[in-house]
């Protein structure tokens, strides 16, 4: 036993020794000191939400559709045969949505509640007349631009195309919907 105390008095000596005058601190937090961020334009910021949240729900035109360009598009899983039944018009549209004279928020809200609908009456194929854009202000399609971006992004779209020509063609879409009733 007291040869521990001995060796502990001796390495306690050396590192005092080897420490040397050090003073205690007197309290144990330490307050960073940290430099304010430069301010950012209020307006800057607010303008930058907006993008991000059209960018989010659809409304930022990357691609804008050309007014006699076809609509298509499959998830992956669809086969091949089925989507050329869809091109084809050869599903029965058991349901219909027309969205001429619609505002791009109001088409986009119907749109939305069309699909939900839908989905919960168990609509196999359905059929969305955008329009063609020749007589909007614009000049220029504004829902159809829009409106491939918007199904893309619902759950319940498996596929959609533009509607053979007596059915529509490219001023409306066949949207082929998820069969819920397995």
């Amino acid at each position: 036993m007291r040869g521990k105390r001995k060796s502990e008095r001796d390495e306690a000596d050396l590192f005092r020794r080897s420490v040397g005058d050090v003073t205690p601190v007197r309290q144990d937090r330490i307050h960073p000191q940290t430099d304010k961020p430069a301010p950012i334009a209020a307006q800057r910021l607010a303008d930058e939400a907006a993008v991000i949240k059209e960018m989010a729900e659809g409304f930022f035109d990357t691609e804008a559709a050309e007014t006699g360009e076809e609509l298509l598009y499959k998830t992956t899983g669809v086969q091949d045969k089925v989507f050329k039944k869809l091109r084809r018009g050869q599903f029965a549209v058991t349901a219909e949505l027309d969205l001429h004279g619609y505002t791009v928020q109001h088409a986009r809200d119907c749109l939305s509640d069309f699909l939900k609908q839908c989905a919960t009456r168990n609509h196999r194929c359905v059929r969305v007349i955008h329009g063609k854009g020749l007589r909007s202000r614009q000049g220029r399609p504004t829902i159809k631009s829009r409106i491939g971006k918007w199904l893309q992004q619902r759950q319940e779209v498996l596929a959609y195309c533009s509607a053979r020509q007596v059915d529509g063609g490219t001023g409306a879409i066949y949207v082929l919907l998820k069969n819920y009733q397995r």
